[in-house]
Order: structure tokens, then C-alpha cells, then sequence
């Protein structure tokens, strides 16, 4: 089915999605289930530069990634404004909290979207759906569970919207849309 715009092939999609309340994660790990963390570092996450010569233990922003093959980031030191090349192994990306800041964890309702987001017949979306916004975990029984670090403003718009591009998707009538193909 086409949609009329691509905000209603996202919400028509999103709703498509398992809703997961944070407290139902939270019972997870005090009842001691695995739940790691797979999210990589993205463009504007702030971070801490662990092991940088004249710039260890201060923070920094990612500015850009520079290479995929390497890990390698360029991250605007706030000391002093200078952009320096960082590894991945390098830094640790900072967050006010072990779990996203919205109240409402999502796990994809189709298995097509978890094997895009792992790379089984692609390119793994994880860097793409960090690119949007998203922080990714891993969890046994719901495979990946994701959340949005933010609030106060249309996720719509900063997250969902640019999450269906980042996947390719296309149930929406792009010329009524003013998209070009």
C-alpha cells in the first residue's frame, strides 16, 4: 500500500513496532539478563577522550567520521576548539543514563527490519539507525530492543522520518511528497 506522505508510511511502519515499556527493560537486567549496549559512536555524541596524548580524560563532540575500516573519528575538543583524530578504542561516548531518556523502548515487529539492522543481507544499519538518533541493545528474548535519548520535541521528524530513508524504504508516494527519485 502507498502512502500520501512519508510521514504516514513512518507512522504506518512505527506502529508496526513492539512497544516496550523501560520499566520492562529495567526488570530485565535487576533480574539479571544480559542487555548490552551495541550502539556506535555517531556524528554529535559527546564523549570522553580516554588515551590522547595532551587531550586524556576531556571531553569532545564528534565532528565526523573518517574512516569505517579504522573506527577512526574526528572529535572538537572543548578545551580549546582543535579537531583531532580519534580511534574508537579511544573514547567512550557519554550519556546521562545507562538506558534512553524516553520512557518507551521499541523492538522492530518485522524480522526483515532486525536482519537489516545486523547486516544479514546488507551493509549493517546499526551505524545508520545510530546516525538517527537511536541507542541499540541487545537482549535474548526480544533480539534488539531501541530507545530515543531525548524528549520535548517531534521524533517524527528527527528520528522516525530519517530512520525509514536511512532503511530504503519507499510505501510512499514520493512525487506528492515533493521527493524526487
Amino acid at each position: 500500500m502507498k502512502y500520501g506522505t512519508i510521514r504516514e508510511a513512518a507512522e504506518a511502519w512505527v506502529h508496526e513496532f513492539n512497544a516496550i515499556p523501560q520499566s520492562v527493560v529495567e526488570k530485565l537486567i535487576e533480574a539479571g539478563d544480559e542487555i548490552d549496549e551495541v550502539t556506535p559512536p555517531a556524528v554529535g555524541d559527546y564523549v570522553i577522550v580516554t588515551d590522547y596524548a595532551d587531550y586524556r580524560w576531556q571531553h569532545g563532540e564528534i565532528v565526523r567520521r573518517i574512516s569505517t575500516d579504522e573506527d577512526l573519528y574526528l572529535i572538537r575538543m572543548d578545551s580549546d576548539g582543535k579537531e583531532i583524530e580519534v580511534y574508537a578504542d579511544d573514547f567512550e561516548v557519554e550519556h546521562d543514563g545507562s538506558l534512553p531518556m524516553w520512557g518507551t523502548m521499541w523492538a522492530f515487529g518485522d524480522t526483515i527490519d532486525n536482519d537489516w539492522l545486523d547486516g544479514t543481507y546488507c551493509e549493517s544499519g546499526l551505524q545508520a539507525m545510530a546516525d538517527c538518533g537511536f541507542r541499540i541493545y541487545t537482549q535474548e528474548d526480544y533480539g534488539y530492543i531501541f530507545g530515543i535519548d531525548g524528549a520535548g520535541y517531534d521524533f517524527y521528524e528527527d528520528h522516525w522520518i530519517p530512520l525509514y530513508k536511512a532503511r530504503g524504504l519507499h510505501w510512499h508516494d514520493e512525487k506528492a511528497d515533493g521527493e524526487t527519485a
